[in-house]
């Protein structure tokens, strides 16, 4: 159970449904999960478990939108945290192909349901983030005052991964939108040392762990968050992909010193996304 003198917030989980799983360009994920058989219906409870068991306080629940649609919808996300409002934020997901549309879709989220950020997946676009598309969003969210949330490095899903590289792509948006917030997720691997510089270089650029474990992160991530980074990365799991458990149980292996374990299990998390304080359970 969560620990209130350790609170923790997960920047990056999804609860997922059995169709969500079972989509083709996750067979490689499937096949690294060791699953060969997935449910119709996964109740949020098993979410919520999972969560309990690594101590995680708050989580940002992320819906999904892709070419052929939602894949986990805005609505269903909505619906998971008005049911557990302690436990889980909205992260919302727009269609890319329709920028306008994905505008007001966003502000519908954030302003309608109450969704704190919000993530696109340039692997699953087949577009790197500076392209023409992601433009009238980043406006938005400035303008909203949320984060833009995205994943950075090779695709674990069975697509190209070069849209993930973070020098030029994302290092042309940072410049072109200085007062947007950029998350970029899973690390950067491996490009680690090109989303290090560029959460050195920019002010609101920061990364999350999400879909690594500490023991696999690189060394470098790791003297970023000891030394100048310590208020630049956030953690992550990427649940289902990994149990957030098997993330807090690995801790130890970064030897970080209380203070900047605090910043990067927390409070980094909550000063990106503008989170009330975390409630003690």
């Amino acid at each position: 159970m969560p620990d209130p003198e350790r609170p923790i917030i997960d920047a990056w989980i999804q609860h997922p449904t059995g169709a969500f799983v079972r989509d083709e360009i996750f067979a490689s994920l499937r096949r690294w999960m060791k699953l060969d058989s997935v449910p119709d219906e996964i109740p949020l409870e098993f979410t919520l478990g999972a969560m309990d068991g690594a101590g995680i306080h708050l989580a940002l629940l992320s819906a999904w939108w892709g070419p052929k649609g939602p894949l986990l919808s805005n609505d269903s996300v909505a619906a998971a945290v008005a049911a557990h409002p302690h436990r889980l934020r909205g992260v919302a997901s727009v269609d890319l192909l329709r920028p306008m549309d994905g505008v007001r879709e966003l502000r519908r989220c954030v302003r309608d349901l109450g969704f704190v950020g919000l993530r696109m997946l340039p692997w699953l676009w087949g577009l790197p983030p500076n392209d023409r598309r992601y433009y009238p969003l980043y406006a938005e969210c400035i303008e909203l005052d949320i984060p833009f949330c995205l994943q950075v490095g090779h695709a674990g899903p069975l697509r190209p991964s070069e849209p993930g590289r973070p020098i030029p792509y994302l290092d042309e948006v940072a410049c072109d939108f200085p007062e947007l917030r950029i998350v970029a997720g899973h690390i950067g691997y491996p490009w680690t040392d090109e989303m290090v510089s560029l959460a050195t270089k920019y002010e609101r650029v920061f990364i999350d762990t999400s879909a690594y474990t500490p023991e696999r992160y690189p060394d470098a991530l790791v003297r970023f968050l000891k030394g100048p980074g310590k208020s630049k990365v956030l953690f992550g799991s990427n649940w289902p992909m990994i149990p957030p458990q098997r993330c807090i149980e690995q801790l130890g292996v970064l030897d970080l010193p209380e203070s900047t374990l605090r910043r990067f299990l927390c409070d980094n998390a909550r000063a990106v996304f503008r989170l009330d304080p975390v409630e003690p359970r």
